[in-house]
């Protein structure tokens, strides 16, 4: 590999940023494609976007019948959870089993203590003092689950600057829309919240702290894996 395109991965992957490979198999040349580039008048755009939201790299033909190989480099995907509730003690396991990095904050210390919550980042304290050392970008999902607006406002604000790929909060269609009151009154956009995913999880029934947790972990997958088409249409 030819060393600027070396560095220029390697500085993709300390930024988080999503990159393919693109290599003619006949000649060996190479070329690097970041997410956030244009992307859009290549001959390869549409199979661009689809490795971007799978993350799986392999072989492709174009339609002058040329061979290419993609080699996909994603972040890996992170979550950020408000609250450490019983929600969050279901939650957290199975989105490590999905590969998800997982973080906790919730400054009530009586719920976010290392015997609820083992072998997990878990931040005592309020997100504005935890959300600058945590950092959330396009590859973080977060979900507020205090029902506590001196908790979850500030976090949910921040997801929607720095473009998370998921934003879900816990609370009822009329929570909600007290929230996005509030939100608006703050000077945010209401089309930026309808990006919020209120009443958080996939409708699914869901009762228990563990169904909620998988509707939740089912809409984070979701939400992930459509977000290179989301990038896409949005740079057009």
């Amino acid at each position: 590999m030819q060393l600027d395109l070396l560095e220029k991965l390697n500085l993709a992957r300390r930024e988080r940023r999503a990159a393919i490979l693109v290599t003619e198999t006949a000649t060996g040349a190479a070329r690097l494609i970041l997410e956030k580039d244009r992307y859009d008048s290549d001959p390869l755009a549409d199979e661009f976007a689809a490795r971007f939201r799978s993350g799986a790299s392999g072989a492709v033909t174009n339609e002058s019948d040329e061979s290419y190989f993609l080699t996909v480099q994603l972040p890996p995907p992170r979550l950020v959870v408000i609250g450490a509730v019983h929600i969050s003690q279901a939650l957290v396991p199975m989105a490590r089993i999905a590969g998800f990095d997982t973080t906790i904050i919730d400054p009530r210390t009586a719920f976010a203590t290392a015997e609820r919550f083992p072998d997990v980042a878990l931040f005592a304290e309020w997100p504005d003092i935890a959300l600058p050392e945590v950092g959330l970008d396009q590859f973080t999902g977060l979900v507020a689950l205090t029902h506590d607006p001196k908790i979850d406002d500030l976090p949910i604000t921040e997801a929607l600057k720095t473009n998370c790929f998921y934003i879900g909060a816990l609370g009822s269609r009329k929570t909600h829309a007290t929230r996005v009151e509030r939100l608006i009154e703050a000077g945010l956009d209401e089309a930026v919240l309808a990006r919020i995913h209120a009443p958080i999880g996939l409708n699914i029934g869901a009762k228990s702290p563990a169904e909620i947790a998988v509707a939740i972990l089912a809409q984070i997958i979701e939400a992930l894996r459509s977000r290179g088409k989301i990038v896409k249409e949005a740079a057009a």
